[in-house]
């Protein structure tokens, strides 16, 4: 392995999603040097592979569906002389005593020294334990996504879905629009999680959903041929002789997803457990810096929520990271100004009352 020379740049950001994406060309929008690294051959994070149209507003592409929105947003960042992409590379570690990040590609090190540091890394799957949750057959949600949307390849014929949130249920349609059977979908809260535009489609399809129940475990020899759920109580403890056999060669884990904070971690940020959203995630102020000054997050790495709210929060924070680094005073207030205000309106209602509970535990 190689190290190669020092450079400088005013951002850089970590991941190259919707929320990564969004943060280059605001931080560029002010003049600021911006570096963004990813992981990826392909930049768009889990846009890649929604092929679902989104809500919102217009500024957050409302009524376009995700792979288009990725296809914008990137064609914008290759059109910026500001931004320059580094794909297929990994982020090590941030160094507080310089400043200095890592990253290798190519099996080679690099090392660079920012201004600013946004973390936009996003989130990864969680999955459940039950008795032999590990047959071939039994995906994480994104996966059967990236199977269907990037590869065109069906996971399985007869799907169970564990999980009654967004994701779970606009898989299920997806699932159901490539001819698949979705046999059935489960959810351990009393209520579905997601919102009702979606739950009626599934509903309208015939596919029925359980809620209060959760899985038992699974069977199979080879590979998956089914699973046997059961009814849990309002303490979450399953219910004897509530069970149900469901004959499945797919079951699809869509149990939630939890923030990739591992390099805040290590860049030494005061973190939080703040279950509302959704895992340990960094103490911060209003415009997404973190206790430590030169660091701001952004997306999923902030708490789990829609992509909408992943781009805006993008958006804020390249623009307080250049406004920081001096550039664009002029006119970085004002669109500071207007991301705080899309945020906000994001998060209204019932939908948004789990966030705003998670964000006055965690905003300083």
């Amino acid at each position: 392995m190689r190290q190669k020379n020092i450079k400088t740049t005013d951002v850089l950001i970590a991941g190259g999603g919707p929320a990564g994406l969004c943060a280059a060309l605001a931080a560029a929008s002010l003049g600021a040097k911006v570096v963004l690294i990813d992981e990826n051959e392909v930049l768009g994070g889990q846009l890649v592979k929604q092929t679902h149209k989104f809500f919102g507003s217009e500024k957050q592409y409302a009524g376009t569906r995700g792979i288009h929105i990725k296809d914008i947003l990137i064609s914008e960042v290759e059109a910026s002389s500001s931004i320059e992409v580094i794909n297929d590379a990994t982020v090590m570690g941030y160094y507080t005593e310089d400043g200095i990040v890592t990253y290798i590609k190519n099996d080679d090190f690099y090392k660079i020294k920012p201004g600013k540091v946004i973390f936009a890394t996003g989130a990864s799957e969680r999955m459940l334990p039950f008795p032999k949750n590990d047959l071939p057959g039994i995906y994480g949600a994104g996966g059967v996504q990236t199977l269907m949307n990037v590869y065109g390849i069906a996971p399985g014929n007869n799907v169970l879905m564990i999980g009654a949130g967004n994701i779970g249920l606009i898989v299920s349609y997806q699932l159901i629009q490539a001819g698949v059977n979705v046999q059935a979908i489960v959810e351990a809260m009393p209520k579905i999680g997601g919102y009702l535009v979606h739950a009626s489609k599934i509903r309208r399809a015939g596919v029925p959903i359980y809620t209060s129940h959760t899985i038992k475990e699974a069977y199979g020899q080879d590979a998956v041929e089914g699973a046997v759920i059961w009814e849990v109580d309002e303490k979450w403890q399953p219910i004897p002789g509530t069970e149900k056999d469901i004959k499945a060669d797919n079951i699809c884990l869509a149990v939630g997803l939890t923030p990739a904070t591992e390099l805040l971690w290590q860049a030494g940020c005061e973190m939080k457990y703040v279950p509302e959203l959704s895992g340990h995630v960094p103490v911060r102020n209003m415009y997404l810096q973190t206790t430590l000054e030169d660091i701001y997050v952004a997306g999923d790495a902030a708490g789990v929520e829609e992509a909408s709210s992943a781009m805006v929060e993008g958006r804020l924070a390249g623009y307080s990271a250049a406004k920081n680094l001096g550039l664009g005073k002029d006119r970085a207030d004002a669109l500071i100004q207007d991301a705080l205000d899309e945020l906000s309106s994001l998060r209204e209602g019932e939908v948004g009352a789990k966030i705003r509970k998670g964000l006055e535990k965690i905003i300083v």
